[in-house]
C-alpha cells in the first residue's frame, strides 16, 4: 500500500506550522557523533568470505585453514558489531560503565587469527601468516578503535545502584523497542514520527535517573508500568489501526501519547527541580560551616 510521504520539512508535515504544530522535545543526539565504522564493518563481513574461497580451490590443508579463517574473521566481524553498538550505548549516556566484555578488542584478536589461517591457506609460511595476522589486527584497532575502558561519569555513584538502574534503563528501552516495531504495522509515517517524539521525552527521563541513581524510586513506575502499558496499548492500537484506519481509535491513541509525554517530561522536571533544591541545601550546609569555623575567636 503507497504511503504519502510525510514529515517536519513536508508541506502538510507535522511542524510546517510553528503556530500549530506542538513543541518538540529536545534532540538526546545534539552534538553527539552516530556510531562509525558501519561501511568498513559490512566490508569485514564480505572480506571474511574470501579464504573459504580460496581453500576450494586448493588441496584439503588449505581448505581446512580457509574454512577455518572464515570462521574466525565472521566471529570477529561480529564482535566488532556488538561492539560498536555498546560504544553507541556508552557515548549517549552521561553516566555509563565499561563494558564488562571488549568486544571490540577480541574482534580484533579473532580478525587477526582469521587473517592467519587465510595466509596458511594461500602461503603455506608460519612465520608469513603471523605477521599477515599480527597486521590485521592492529589495522582493525586502527580502524574500529578500543573499547570504552573506563567508567564515565560514575563518581561518587554506588556501583550497586548504578546496575539497578541500567536494567531498568535496559527494560524501559525494550518496551520502546517494542513500540516503535508495533506502529510500523499501521503504514502511517505521522504515527511512527509521534511515537518517536514520546520515545524522546521517555529517554529524556532516561537520562535524569542515570545522572543521579537516587532518582530510580521515585521514577520506577514510569519506566516499567507506564511504559509497559504504553507498549501495550500501542501493540493494540496498531492492529486495529491498520486493518480498520478507525479516525476514533486514531485521535485516541494519540491523545495517550500527548498525555504520557506530558507526564514524563513533568517528571524529568520534578526530578531536577528536587536535584537543585538538594544542591541549595548543601551550598548553604557548607557555607555556614566555613563561616563557623572562619569566624574570629573571642579571647576570654
Amino acid at each position: 500500500m503507497a504511503q504519502r510521504f510525510g514529515g517536519k520539512y513536508s508541506p502538510s508535515g507535522a511542524g510546517s506550522d510553528p503556530r500549530t504544530s506542538p513543541p518538540q522535545p529536545p534532540n538526546l543526539f545534539d552534538g553527539k557523533r552516530p556510531a562509525s565504522g558501519g561501511a568498513r564493518l559490512n566490508l569485514l563481513f564480505l572480506l571474511a568470505l574470501l579464504p573459504a574461497i580460496k581453500g576450494l580451490t586448493g588441496n584439503p590443508a588449505g581448505l581446512a585453514f580457509g574454512i577455518g579463517g572464515t570462521v574466525l574473521l565472521l566471529g570477529g566481524s561480529w564482535l566488532t558489531r556488538e561492539g560498536l553498538q555498546a560504544q553507541a550505548a556508552y557515548d549517549l549516556r552521561k553516566v555509563a560503565k565499561r563494558p564488562a566484555f571488549p568486544r571490540k578488542i577480541f574482534g580484533a584478536v579473532l580478525t587477526g587469527a582469521g587473517i592467519a589461517l587465510a595466509g596458511m591457506a594461500s602461503f603455506g609460511q608460519p612465520l608469513t601468516a603471523a605477521l599477515l595476522g599480527l597486521l590485521g589486527s592492529g589495522l582493525h584497532l586502527m580502524s574500529f578503535g578500543l573499547d570504552p575502558l573506563r567508567d564515565k561519569g560514575a563518581e561518587g555513584v554506588d556501583d550497586f545502584q548504578a546496575d539497578r538502574v541500567a536494567r531498568a534503563v535496559d527494560e524501559a528501552e525494550a518496551h520502546l523497542a517494542a513500540m516503535r516495531d508495533a506502529i510500523l504495522r499501521a503504514r502511517d509515517r505521522s504515527l511512527e514520527a509521534r511515537v518517536d517524539r514520546f520515545a524522546a521525552a521517555a529517554r529524556a527521563l532516561f537520562r535524569r535517573v542515570e545522572s543521579d541513581p537516587r532518582d530510580l524510586t521515585a521514577a520506577r513506575k514510569y519506566l516499567s508500568v507506564y511504559l509497559m502499558g504504553a507498549r501495550d496499548a500501542t501493540i493494540k492500537f496498531a492492529d486495529l489501526y491498520g486493518q480498520t484506519r478507525d479516525a476514533r481509535a486514531r485521535a485516541d491513541y494519540e491523545t495517550l501519547l500527548t498525555d504520557l509525554e506530558t507526564t514524563f517530561a513533568d517528571r524529568s522536571q520534578a526530578l531536577l527541580s528536587n536535584d537543585s533544591a538538594a544542591l541549595d541545601v548543601e551550598i548553604q550546609v557548607l557555607r555556614d560551616r566555613l563561616q563557623f569555623e572562619t569566624a574570629p575567636s573571642k579571647p576570654d
